[in-house]
């Protein structure tokens, strides 16, 4: 199964709406580095509300996402982070600390453009 990809303005949009296992997370990463490069996005705003758990497989490959695209010149904002999401990264030891969070997508876009200064 592979995570959309939308591409708004200078921006990608991915909303992870389905529990992710590994294959599903490595395709999303590949598939994101490869928008990433081929529209020249500067932002990525990742959407995680509808992600209720994740195991340390799925929690690195998300920060090495995050890490992935800003060495593509993408910054990337999360969204929707669930109390137990944020535990687990933490528990994980993955402190996504320059990573922009916000409550929802809408504040999400706001933080990108913020965060871009556009």
């Amino acid at each position: 199964m592979r995570i959309p990809i939308l591409k708004l303005h200078n921006y990608l949009l991915v909303s992870i709406q389905t529990e992710i296992d590994d294959n599903t997370a490595i395709q999303f990463q590949e598939d994101l580095l490869s928008k990433i490069h081929k529209s020249g996005s500067s932002g990525v705003v990742i959407d995680l509300t509808s992600v209720d758990i994740i195991d340390s497989y799925i929690a690195k490959v998300l920060g090495d996402v995050v890490t992935m695209s800003d060495l593509m010149g993408a910054k990337v904002v999360l969204t929707g982070i669930q109390p137990a999401v944020a535990m687990t990264l933490i528990d994980l030891g993955i402190h996504l600390r320059n990573v922009p969070t916000a409550l929802d997508l809408e504040q999400g876009l706001i933080t990108l453009q913020q965060e871009l200064g556009e």
